[in-house]
């Protein structure tokens, strides 16, 4: 099984203190192309990813490599957490193959030209484009910055 979060800080206190003992994840996959092509930037960030939790990196494009015929992710632990920075790496490893059903959409700093959807989460249109099309697959959205968190997002905003 596997739990995919959009999350632009990617690994942080949040995913190790709190979603990580949520979902008994012992896998971290962390799909991104700048940290999949920097060896010294992942040293940093297994500082802080404590010892008995493997954490990989992958580019979204190579996402396939991870994938079983299903497309889902092949891994020998039971669960695994997959940390997207932006809703367009998730909607590129959907187009490579990547089978999902449920979407966290965890985080996303606000910007000029960003409208702010609740406290943690701000979308461009491009961000609004790409959910749009996960609901229209089925994907279900999961707005929450920490499992425990009751805010519900309205989305019929979005037609």
């Amino acid at each position: 099984m596997n739990w995919v979060r959009i999350d632009n800080r990617l690994v942080h206190g949040q995913v190790i203190e709190a979603w990580m003992p949520y979902l008994g994840a012992r896998n971290i996959l962390v799909v991104n192309d700048e940290l999949a092509d920097d060896d010294m930037r992942q040293e940093i960030i297994r500082l802080a990813v404590p010892s008995g939790v493997e954490l990989s990196f992958v580019g979204v494009d190579r996402i396939s490599t991870h994938l079983d015929e299903h497309g889902r992710i092949i891994h020998p632990r039971d669960y695994t957490l997959l940390l997207f920075a932006t809703c367009g790496d998730v909607q590129r490893a959907v187009q490579a193959g990547f089978a999902l059903t449920t979407v966290n959409i965890g985080n996303l700093h606000y910007s000029p030209g960003k409208q702010q959807l609740c406290p943690h989460v701000a979308l461009s249109n491009e961000d609004i484009g790409c959910l749009k099309a996960f609901a229209k697959r089925g994907i279900h959205l999961d707005f929450r910055c920490v499992p425990n968190d009751s805010t519900q997002v309205k989305t019929s905003w979005w037609g």
